[in-house]
């Protein structure tokens, strides 16, 4: 059986299927880790509103617009969204995520978070979900970027090295050019070993199953 294997977590930062998506997937692979299978994540970035302008829109207006919702709808698909997360042991305050921002910059700290290592980039996603889902917080704004790599223990330095420039800004935008030429056009995507996906926030469960069968197949 594969005891090592590769995830490439496709995601937006802004996006709460992609929040509920890896605490259940993380859950997944703390339940097979008695298995002897174990996993490193990688974090690769996905733009939901790329042209979305730095002082972001209301959320409902911006929901409802893009996807043809009804305010009822939309509140409906929140209620849904908040009790997955709950179960989870995420916190959605839908009250205080009231505005839908550009995440741009998010991408490219958690670039240079991978660069450090995957743990860091894996704790800089949680710190930036928590800040955008769960307080509320704009994740462009460069008060909260700086908070969230404090949280993920970044070192401070390089941290303003990329938020005060435009560092790995191409790297970003070839990754998502990457993933969108490779057929990815909504998140999350979970990539296993570059070759099995895994599409949406699955139930622990369901990662459970394809974790395993990927497991199998290739051990």
């Amino acid at each position: 059986m594969l005891a090592g294997m590769k995830i490439d977590f496709v995601s937006d930062v802004s996006c709460p299927w992609c929040a509920i998506g890896l605490h259940a997937l993380e859950r997944a692979l703390e339940r097979i880790a008695t298995e002897g299978i174990h996993a490193t994540l990688h974090f690769q970035p996905f733009e939901l509103n790329p042209a979305m302008s730095p002082e972001g829109e209301d959320v409902v207006a911006h929901l409802g617009r893009k996807y043809r919702l009804t305010p009822g709808q939309i509140a409906a698909s929140s209620e849904d969204i908040r009790l997955r997360g709950a179960a989870l042991g995420f916190v959605f305050d839908m009250k205080r995520r009231d505005r839908i921002y550009n995440t741009f910059d998010a991408h490219r700290l958690l670039h240079h978070a991978g660069t450090v290592s995957p743990a860091a980039q894996r704790r800089l996603k949680h710190a930036l979900f928590r800040s955008y889902f769960t307080e509320g917080q704009n994740p462009g704004a460069r008060d909260v970027l700086w908070q969230a790599a404090a949280q993920a223990g970044l070192e401070a330095t390089a941290v303003d090295a990329t938020l005060s420039s435009d560092r790995h800004a191409a790297a970003v935008r070839e990754k998502e050019l990457f993933y969108q030429q490779h057929g990815i056009h909504s998140v999350p995507a979970i990539i296993l070993n570059d070759r099995h996906l895994i599409s949406g926030g699955q139930p622990v469960a369901a990662f459970e199953r394809a974790l395993r069968q990927v497991a199998a197949l290739e051990g």
